[in-house]
């Protein structure tokens, strides 16, 4: 298993006009390291980038300058893909097909035996909870239903890297707790993998590190504590020593015989951190 599960190297897209003149730079000179076995999220608002280098990283789109790796091969690689999943945001499938029609198919398209590719259908549609609807045709379905079958899809080959582009988008909570359950149980098991979310709160819970782009260049990355620590500010958590009154801690903590128990940087959510990189972005680009 490589190191990294992808990297990039100075990757940049620009979007050219029938003349070939530059027209929109989606990614400018983006590196960044997803490392074997972590979830990655991968953030920013509409037109930051994000499905542009999900597409390089893929191979189906070729960087205008620099280079993708994945699971230490050329993006687009036969064999990296073969080892890879992908859930994009929206899914495309023939409406007259049923579910396990569907899981099947891409089963074949993998090359895997039918006895192998029966026993993986029937354990993937038990797991994304489509047990009882599997024989029910894909039109019938509703969004959430067919996020699942997506899903499922994406992890009918056993990939060892798998890309998430919204995964819970048309889920209900218990939904959405299926899916978190399996992004850790995925990242227990060694897959790595990378997320893209506007659930802020989903990818705090289960990222164990974040880039955050804007308007196609990487502002900010680290590990999900790193990015909510605030420098600025310092929480101090202290154990009470029986009669102590609480109030008289707020007045004066210096006066009060207390234990401090610890000593650590406020935090904030993942949400009220990626809104105030993007507002300061803005700002300094007027």
């Amino acid at each position: 298993m490589p190191e990294y599960a992808a990297q990039t190297f100075g990757l940049t897209k620009v979007f050219t006009d029938f003349l070939l003149r530059p027209r929109v730079v989606a990614v400018e000179d983006l590196s960044l390291q997803v490392e074997s076995g972590e979830v990655f999220g991968l953030l920013g608002p509409n037109g930051s980038g994000k499905t542009t280098t999900i597409k390089m990283l893929l191979g189906f789109l070729r960087p205008t300058r620099g280079r993708a790796e994945l699971l230490g091969r050329p993006a687009g690689d036969v064999h990296a893909r073969r080892s890879l999943g992908f859930m994009p945001e929206e899914s495309s499938f023939y409406p007259f097909l049923t579910a396990r029609e569907i899981l099947h198919f891409y089963g074949r398209l993998f090359g895997m035996p039918r006895r192998e590719r029966r026993k993986k259908v029937e354990g993937l549609l038990e797991m994304t909870g489509l047990k009882d609807a599997a024989d029910r045709r894909i039109s019938e379905y509703s969004k959430g239903m067919q996020r699942r079958v997506g899903l499922a899809q994406a992890l009918i080959n056993d990939p060892k890297f798998i890309i998430m582009d919204e995964p819970t988008s048309g889920l209900d909570p218990m939904g959405r707790v299926d899916v978190k359950n399996l992004i850790l149980d995925l990242k227990d098991r060694g897959v790595s993998v990378m997320l893209c979310s506007h659930l802020l709160g989903e990818v705090e819970s289960v990222c164990t590190r974040v880039a955050i782009l804007h308007r196609g260049r990487l502002v900010r990355e680290g590990t999900v504590r790193e990015l909510l620590e605030r420098r600025d500010m310092i929480q101090v958590l202290v154990a009470e020593s029986g009669e102590t009154d609480r109030s008289r801690i707020a007045e004066a903590l210096a006066d009060i015989p207390v234990r401090v128990a610890s000593l650590e940087f406020v935090s904030d959510s993942l949400e009220e951190v990626f809104m105030r990189i993007v507002e300061k972005e803005e700002q300094e680009e007027e």
